[in-house]
């Protein structure tokens, strides 16, 4: 998929022409890397599912309206939503403005009826920004246990694997290895954002 060109490069004979936007596995992958295009594609087709579901929402029960949600709206938005980690506030708005609308169409609430007691208390579903982050600590955990990804695997590393590390305190809280960055970029790789994060550490000590 390209909506727009970008620089053009000559080598040789031959001239290279990037683009600004490729679709890769159904994620649209922005030159910027601002996942933009990607939420309003996923925002875009989320609100039509809703539409076509608003006909028979009144002959569903709740359980099977959830049901639906899940199948239709949620696994859309969780669907490689790790890409999205270290993204701005207003593109994970957007996302969470369709797991607003899909809440409401569970339990028939109001556009302007305040949902967020009903999305945690009644159906318990994570939040936008909170989804990403438990997607991206479950994966590592899986990683660590052996169970997750192969090509994820050399990224997973314990401090107390490590001859010069096994000594220190790191390696007796089980911590793993995480790589030093200085970019934005680099801070937002799987092997950083991942193995940083509080909520896989939480996941572990539970485990």
């Amino acid at each position: 998929m390209d909506s727009g060109f970008g620089l053009q490069i000559q080598t040789g004979p031959a001239l290279y022409t990037s683009l600004n936007k490729v679709r890769d596995l159904g994620v649209i992958i922005d030159s910027e890397l601002s996942m933009d295009a990607q939420t309003r594609n996923v925002a875009c087709s989320c609100f039509y599912q809703l539409r076509q579901l608003r006909s028979v929402r009144k002959s569903l029960p709740t359980d099977a309206r959830c049901t639906v949600a899940v199948a239709f709206i949620v696994s859309r938005v969780d669907y490689c939503n790790g890409l999205l980690y270290g993204v701005s506030v207003a593109v994970i708005r957007r996302l969470q403005m369709v797991l607003n609308a899909a809440v409401r169409f569970v339990v028939g609430a109001g556009k302007f009826q305040h949902i967020t007691p009903v999305l945690r208390d009644v159906l318990h579903w994570l939040p936008g920004h909170q989804r990403i982050l438990y997607k991206i600590a479950a994966t590592a955990f899986d990683c660590v246990c052996g169970t997750g990804p192969a090509y994820f695997k050399h990224v997973c590393t314990a401090a107390s694997d490590i001859s010069v590390r096994a000594h220190l305190r790191s390696a007796e809280r089980r911590d793993m290895l995480v790589p030093r960055t200085r970019t934005e970029l680099g801070r937002r790789s799987f092997s950083v954002a991942a193995l940083a994060g509080t909520l896989f550490r939480h996941i572990c000590a539970r485990h």
